[in-house]
């Protein structure tokens, strides 16, 4: 009787093969179809991102003025922090112009270091 009301034990030994069962909507070979999200999902729509275009490139600007504060305002957020290319979509060349731009109209007024709380 005392073995019947015993919690049941796994071995962990060369009989256990050393595999885990995955759990449900697990890993690979589960009932998830190998999809880490679970299983796979009926009707649901498939959403293609449209990729952010920089708004430099398409004015084809070759030089970002740091006395425009109304162009600089829309890259910086409420804190003061200057907001990241994958926010804005900024090419790489036009975020480091759009960077010194943005840090020269700081240091001259133009644009708050912070916002006031």
């Amino acid at each position: 009787m005392a073995e019947e009301n015993a919690p049941m034990q796994q071995s962990h030994g060369p009989s256990s093969g050393g595999m885990r069962s995955s759990g449900p909507g697990g890993g690979p070979g589960g009932p998830g179809g190998g999809r880490p999200g679970g299983p796979a999902k009926r009707g649901k729509r498939n959403f293609v991102r449209k990729k952010k275009v920089c708004r430099f490139c398409v004015d084809k600007a070759d030089f970002i003025d740091y006395k425009k504060a109304e162009i600089l305002a829309p890259f910086i957020q409420e804190r003061g922090k200057i907001l990241p290319r994958r926010m804005t979509g900024t090419c790489s060349r036009h975020q480091r112009w759009l960077t010194v731009a943005i840090k020269r109209a700081q240091n001259i007024a133009l644009l708050p270091f912070a916002a006031e709380l």
